[in-house]
């Protein structure tokens, strides 16, 4: 089965985690597309009345087109489940999320969930993370300086740019830095490090966030922490 018919496949197997009345954060990205546009088709099947939250300007707005209620994640109190993506898992369900630029917002929204859900293709699983670079979203002011501090911590640090060489802009108007960390065997430790750094805003590790992976294909994977 090719990766998109994988992706869909999860997606549709998420939705059979979804209740009428939920509240239900929508992820970013290309799988989480395939889940919103899944989830549109039950609410409309099934005449369910859900509200949704969404980590990105781009979730929301193909949310909002496919006509599922969306609102604010400050008019909630709670999200019962997050359905999103990751772009790289291991063993113990961390993550690195952030491929999408969206990953503050993808963090707020999981830290408010009660169960976070990832939908993967098969070729998001690894043994240890590292093979998909670590997204770290930065305010402007200072970036080179903060970019200078990334080098020296041996981290390869690059800034994310778009076609046009123009660094890549967040919702909130931050810019991102890619740095590798496939030599890192403490990532807890380097998650609390990158936090402690003044500038950063976020970083894409997701780390004992996720409860369920599932892992799309002809025979569906779940796999629960």
């Amino acid at each position: 089965m090719n990766i998109n018919l994988q992706k869909k496949s999860a997606a549709q197997a998420a939705v059979n985690y979804i209740d009428e009345g939920m509240i239900v954060g929508l992820g970013t990205g290309s799988t989480a597309n395939y889940f919103i546009e899944a989830l549109s088709k039950k609410i409309k099947a099934a005449n369910w009345h859900l509200t949704c939250v969404t980590t990105s300007t781009k979730s929301r707005q193909l949310a909002e087109s496919l006509g599922i209620h969306v609102v604010s994640i400050d008019d909630v109190n709670h999200i019962d489940v997050t359905v999103d993506g990751v772009d790289e898992f291991d063993p113990q369900l961390n993550g690195i999320k952030g491929g999408g630029v969206a990953l503050l917002f993808e963090k707020i929204v999981a830290l408010s969930s009660n169960k976070n859900i990832w939908i993967v293709d098969t070729s998001k699983k690894s043994d240890k993370l590292g093979s998909f670079l670590l997204p770290v979203e930065i305010i402007p002011f200072g970036s080179v300086q903060l970019f200078t501090k990334l080098s020296q911590m041996n981290l390869k640090p690059q800034f994310r740019v778009d076609n046009q060489n123009q660094k890549v802009l967040t919702d909130s108007k931050n810019y991102i830095i890619d740095v590798d960390i496939s030599h890192v065997s403490d990532i807890h430790k380097l998650a609390d490090t990158l936090k402690s750094l003044t500038g950063i805003v976020e970083h894409g590790l997701f780390l004992d966030l996720c409860h369920t992976v599932i892992i799309g294909g002809e025979h569906i994977e779940k796999i629960d922490r």
